[in-house]
């Protein structure tokens, strides 16, 4: 007892700094996919990929047949994608941090299978996964 009671601001921080490691976790929203499982889904082919980067971005390097419509606009144009309702749906973004907000609009909007790309574009770069490029494209 004297041992916490002398070290009472050290036991402190130690539970406050503890607590502030598992925040990430415990703000994490909305279903997230792995590399692995994101492949899979995208290879049934009855699967949406959708990028919520700016259009520089995604000209620059998108995944296969990937959609992309900024998360700034993306409320305005959810029209577009109500034939994809049925349809497995991908969010991707460059680190997989702002997927949580763009499924919270699908979901809204009707849709039911959406999730998000853990780790996003630049994840999927890293490991040497193809993608494709407007300039590639033409």
């Amino acid at each position: 007892m004297k041992f916490i009671v002398d070290n009472i601001f050290l036991i402190g921080l130690v539970i406050i700094s503890g607590g502030a490691l598992l925040i990430p976790f415990l703000q994490q929203r909305g279903s997230k996919l792995t590399l692995l499982q994101a492949t899979q889904l995208i290879n049934t082919g009855k699967t949406l990929v959708l990028d919520v980067r700016d259009v520089e971005q995604f000209n620059a390097a998108h995944l296969r047949d990937a959609r992309n419509i900024p998360l700034k606009d993306l409320s305005q144009r959810i029209a577009e994608l109500d034939k994809f309702k049925g349809k497995n749906v991908i969010v991707v973004c460059q680190s997989g941090t702002q997927t949580a907000k763009a499924e919270g609009i699908l979901k809204k909007a009707g849709f039911t299978e959406v999730h998000g790309l853990t780790g996003g574009i630049a994840a999927w770069q890293a490991q040497g996964l193809p993608t494709a490029s407007q300039k590639a494209a033409k």
